[in-house]
């Protein structure tokens, strides 16, 4: 199945294999890495980003696919919708139906609320479902929530909002205990001590994982919890607005069946919006390793209300995407394999970087491999690197591939590629959303009684995130919405019902001179033939 060429690279890694397996390269200075970082990160090519025109964030640059759907037209008008006619009345409405919405929705049970979740595809149909590699906690005794603190704060470039990121690191430790206490089976040494790992960017081995079903386990878990309880949960159903009451307060949403397109009103106390990433839109023509639903919703609904968008120009593009075979192009090869003693290899056999360097460095470093020093391995249709995953079984021993990395096995095994014996061909993909809704410590947006968490967050990260965060990040800002959205919910009196913001959005657009046939939130991409979002080459 491979070329001639790709055949002949692969020799060279083979034979250069025992002396790779025991080099370790150098990591790079703070200045080689901002360096590398400037010229070749997707995030730094002023070229394809808009300046917005209208909204919290006039005058600040977004990716051109985002900022089509930030300054585009609603899907409904104001005097279509009967807003007297309710058919959901909750306590607190959440929406999206992952990680951060089921941990959400179970705090606010807790507190008595009363708490729907809705969500365009079905609970569990999200980013967390897809993540593998772990979730960080510094709960062992030569770490502590300082030193993660530390690394993240400089992975993410000094950039977080030191609030939040103090917030996840210290509530870390806790949110393990949760998430075993709910039934979580994480990996545990024959004594019961959690098994820990590194990952890109951290000082200590403190990722926990299940194997590398890390998300699917969790999400497994929330969601029976989520069922089990009896919350109701309305899935095919997309929010396609926020709705505000007359004093500017979130209200609820306006809800369209999926199947049906029937148009449906839910009033809420408080709004919680966990709607996840937009790995979907396809910046700059990449692949992306994102659920089907990843459309930036959240992003559009908040910002159309009035809430201020926080680093909205910074994503993150995983470094290790698979690049072949063409079937799961894209799809995400853990980070967990490098932390197991792979090695990322050019087509001379040659290692090139750290194996555990920041993701962002990582991408950035095999984009230039594969183009300014044309060391990229060729395919049909693309080009990559080489990601060594033979030298795990040289380091851990046999077995160790099949043990702690069973579904990367299993997904190259179903195209032929044994792992254990045959290197991958990776690059980067869009993997996350780094910047999102700007939030307050208790989790809400600038408009009152709308909270956000999860991946439509942006700062707790800054401008770049570690491995292992982000699930950590949907269950401690989840659970954070959750209790804090619930809360406020029992001082809470909705006024009058209104879309009076829709009306006030399209005068922005039309004293911008915004002219626009675009509909948004796009809810699901498009990948018919001769309609694709994903167009342009990312190579």
């Amino acid at each position: 199945m491979y070329t001639g060429s790709m055949y002949e690279s692969m020799k060279k890694v083979e034979a250069a294999r025992a002396a790779n397996t025991a080099f370790e390269p150098r990591r790079m200075t703070a200045e080689e890495k901002d360096r590398l970082l400037e010229t070749y990160h997707p995030d730094y090519k002023k070229s394809e980003f808009s300046t917005l025109k209208i909204g919290a964030n006039a005058g600040e640059k977004v990716p051109h696919e985002l900022a089509a759907l930030l300054q585009a037209n609603p899907r409904i008008r104001a005097d279509q919708i009967d807003l007297s006619k309710i058919d959901y009345d909750v306590d607190v409405l959440i929406i999206g139906g992952g990680g951060a919405g089921a941990s959400a929705a179970i705090e606010a049970d807790n507190n008595g609320a009363k708490t729907m979740i809705v969500t365009k595809l079905r609970i569990g149909d999200a980013n967390t479902m897809m993540a593998e590699g772990g979730i960080q906690a510094a709960d062992k005794p030569n770490d502590s929530p300082a030193i993660h603190y530390i690394d993240a704060f400089g992975g993410g470039h000094f950039a977080a909002k030191p609030e939040l990121l103090y917030k996840l690191v210290n509530e870390a430790p806790e949110a393990i205990q949760w998430l075993s206490s709910l039934g979580v089976e994480f990996d545990k040494a024959p004594d019961g001590t959690m098994i820990t790992t590194h990952g890109g960017g951290t000082s200590r081995k403190r990722m926990h994982a299940a194997r590398d079903y890390s998300g699917a386990e969790i999400m497994r878990t929330l969601r029976d919890e989520v069922l089990n309880r009896g919350i109701p949960v309305v899935d095919f159903t997309s929010a396609i607005e926020l709705i505000l009451d007359e004093n500017g307060r979130c209200a609820g949403a306006v809800l369209m069946n999926m199947e049906t397109r029937e148009i449906l009103i839910a009033r809420a106390k408080t709004v919680i919006l966990a709607t996840g990433g937009a790995g979907r839109l396809h910046y700059q023509g990449f692949p992306t390793s994102n659920h089907y639903g990843a459309t930036a919703d959240g992003l559009i609904l908040g910002y159309r209300a009035g809430a201020k968008l926080l680093y909205a120009d910074t994503l993150q593009y995983h470094p290790t995407g698979a690049a072949y075979p063409e079937q799961i192009f894209g799809a995400l090869v853990t980070e967990k394999v490098r932390s197991l003693g792979a090695k990322l290899v050019n087509v001379n056999g040659e290692v090139f970087m750290h194996p555990l360097e920041t993701r962002d460095v990582s991408a950035a470093s095999i984009i230039r491999e594969c183009s300014d020093r044309g060391n990229g391995v060729k395919t049909v249709d693309g080009v990559g690197v080489w990601l060594d995953t033979p030298m795990i079984e040289i380091k851990g021993g046999e077995g160790t591939i099949e043990k702690r990395i069973p579904a990367m096995m299993r997904m190259f095994a179903k195209y032929g590629i044994d792992i254990r014996k045959e290197p991958i061909l990776v690059y980067p993909t869009l993997h996350y959303q780094n910047g999102g809704l700007d939030i307050t410590p208790d989790g809400m947006t600038g408009v009152e009684n709308l909270f956000a968490a999860g991946e439509v967050v942006g700062g707790i990260h800054g401008r770049n995130r570690l491995m292992g965060n982000s699930l950590l990040d949907v269950i401690v800002f989840g659970r954070n919405a959750g209790k804090s959205a619930s809360e406020k919910s029992k001082s809470v009196e909705c006024g009058k019902l209104t879309l009076a913001h829709l009306e006030k959005f399209a005068e922005e657009m039309r004293s911008a001179g915004i002219e626009t046939d675009v509909q948004s939130p796009k809810l699901l991409p498009v990948y018919t033939h001769g309609n694709p979002d994903f167009t342009k080459a990312a190579f």
